[in-house]
């Protein structure tokens, strides 16, 4: 496996693990999910990343090249830190009056929330705003794997690949009782891929 591949699955990775917790959730609490769900949240998953690469690569151009690559690698790792303290901070109470609207926020804290009907189901719409939470997530990761010179076709479509995996295998653990207190640590190694992505870029 050559250096480019190991960076692009390291992103696909890291991109996608708020996906594998996700999904481990609606198996625990026994919330269905088609196949179609799973592809929708791969296609707009897929289609974010692409969109945050391309604004990235637009950035990029600014810069020589030396320049873009560690400057990619730097935000990598500034959104690895993020992930690090959002892990660590202190959880607070919701606000009043959050549950009456839809909280993009709070839905990754709390999957359950995305079934917004109570009924048991994932449908097509509620999908859609999971997959929109997700995707706004990895929006920074995405720019600063760009610019630090990430190929755009490549990692969209692993991004797509590991996403429909992920959800999958998170659901099928989920059944398993997986204990939902391990979503916890999320933060922690999602964190921990993406400071090691910036790095491991800024020395190739």
């Amino acid at each position: 496996m050559n250096l480019y591949l190991i960076s692009v699955l390291l992103f696909a990775l890291s991109a996608n693990l708020d996906n594998f917790t996700v999904a481990i959730t609606f198996g625990m609490r026994k919330i269905k999910m088609n196949f179609f769900v799973n592809f929708l949240i791969a296609v707009i998953t897929g289609v974010g990343t692409f969109l945050s690469m391309w604004i990235g690569g637009i950035i990029g151009r600014f810069f020589p090249a030396s320049v873009s690559n560690t400057l990619g690698s730097v935000i990598l790792i500034l959104i690895g830190l993020w992930f690090l303290k959002d892990f660590f901070k202190k959880p607070q109470e919701d606000e009043a009056g959050q549950d009456e609207k839809v909280n993009l926020n709070a839905m990754l804290k709390d999957p359950e929330k995305a079934d917004l009907d109570s009924s048991g189901t994932i449908d097509v719409k509620e999908s859609a705003i999971l997959a929109l939470a997700l995707t706004i997530n990895n929006f920074g990761m995405g720019v600063g794997a760009s610019i630090s010179g990430l190929n755009i076709c490549a990692t969209t479509i692993f991004t797509f690949l590991i996403s429909m995996f992920s959800i999958t295998l998170g659901y099928r653990v989920g059944r398993g009782c997986i204990p939902k207190s391990l979503s916890r640590f999320v933060p922690l190694i999602s964190g921990g891929i993406v400071i090691a992505l910036g790095i491991f870029e800024m020395l190739i």
